[in-house]
């Protein structure tokens, strides 16, 4: 029974680190002297492509230095490499385009509907992928590194978008 719980909390800790991992790292920059109340419009509340890009650059920054410090928490060996290696490529953030909000005001309802269960599926796909990277890297992981990421990975468990708590355990 305790492992049937020890892979159940496994599974679900496949979710809570991979997007952990990428709301940890996402931390809002301040609003911008505009006043537009969005920290990725421009001007005229169009996207500006050049403080996304920025945005972007930091919060891979800091992925890049969790999973560094991860890693090194974990003590990959060099026979785990390929295993890590993979993990951590899945664990990067899709690009998705937005829909443009004219076409959507092109769209029926219903089609409005058909669009966002489209969109729906597209992010479970991701996050199944995720999950499955997990299992696989957690099954290449010793008995004392999956103690390690089992540690780890509790930390995001319970934390909403960007790091902010709801009811989970802080590390």
């Amino acid at each position: 029974m305790m492992n049937l719980k020890r892979q159940l909390l496994a599974v679900g800790l496949v979710a809570a680190m991979g997007a952990g991992v990428i709301a940890q790292a996402q931390t809002a920059p301040a609003a911008p002297a505009n006043g537009s109340g969005h920290h990725m419009r421009g001007e005229h509340g169009q996207p500006d492509p050049a403080r996304m890009a920025e945005f972007r650059a930091k919060r891979e920054a800091r992925m890049a230095q969790r999973l560094g410090e991860l890693k090194q928490k974990l003590q990959v060996t060099s026979a785990q490499e390929n295993a890590w290696n993979t993990w951590t490529a899945a664990m990067k953030p899709t690009q998705r385009q937005h829909p443009d909000h004219a076409e959507i005001a092109r769209l029926t309802t219903p089609e409005r509907i058909d669009r966002m269960h489209a969109l729906r599926a597209e992010r479970n796909a991701d996050m199944d992928r995720r999950m499955d990277a997990t299992k696989s890297f957690y099954a290449a992981l010793n008995p004392q590194q999956k103690q390690v990421f089992d540690t780890e990975s509790l930390r995001f468990l319970g934390k909403g978008r960007h790091g902010h708590g709801h009811g989970g355990q802080r590390g």
